[in-house]
Formats: C-alpha cells, structure tokens, sequence
C-alpha cells in the first residue's frame, strides 16, 4: 500500500463524514501539500478495488467514500447528508428469498433530515 493510500484509509477510517474525493484531497493537501487530485482518485479506486473502503454513490451527488463495517446508510432527499444507521443484517434474509448466496448490499434509506424537515415545515407555515 502507497504512503497516500495509507493517509487516505486513515483519514476515511478517522471520521464518521462520508467524504468527497474533493474533501478527501483538501484534508490530505494539508499535511501533504504536493499531492494532486488525480493522485487520490487513483488511491480511491484501487482501495475500493480491493475492498479495503466503500464507495458511496447517491444520484446527483458526487461519489462518497466510507469505511467497509457493515453499515446502511440514511440520505436526506433534499440536502443530499448522509448519515449511518444501524439496521439489522439482511444478508441471510436475502440469500434465503435469492436461493443462493450474495457477495454484499448497500442499503440507502431516503427521508428528509431533521434541518430539511425543520425548513420544509416553516415553509408551510408560512404558505398561509
């Protein structure tokens, strides 16, 4: 493993933000300020390659990078936070109703966050 996929799993590992390439980049830049973007785009793919992180891929938004513990996932469907959500393992489950096993699932819950919800209600409110 390269000195930069090692930065990147850590700092994917070290926080619960499901973070961008982007954001991945700037937090690296800082202790690492030669590293280009490319760089941890081909970082990004070879240890999503190799199952070590997870890639988070939400329509309209730019793909995510998380930790692989098993885990599911909460997506506001007006901001686009993403949160984690500890649902109970439906892997047995699925492999029973398919009849054979399965390799994984992801597992994203859409609703509106607490801020959004707070927003969409005041609006309403204010409609009158």
């Amino acid at each position: 493993m390269t000195k930069y996929a090692k930065k990147i799993c850590a700092i994917i590992h070290e926080t619960s933000a499901h973070m961008s390439a982007e954001q991945i980049f700037l937090e690296l830049k800082k202790t690492d300020p030669k590293v280009v973007l490319a760089t941890v785009y081909n970082n990004l793919n070879i240890l999503c390659r190799e199952g070590i992180i997870r890639r988070l891929s939400v329509e309209g938004s730019p793909d995510r990078y998380d930790r692989t513990v098993r885990h599911d996932h909460l997506v506001c469907k007006a901001c686009g936070k993403l949160a984690d959500i500890c649902l109970e393992d439906l892997t047995e489950n699925l492999e029973t109703q398919l009849g054979e096993g399965i390799l994984s699932y992801d597992l994203k819950v859409f609703y509106l966050c607490p801020a959004c919800r707070h927003k969409h209600k005041a609006a309403e409110d204010n409609s009158f």
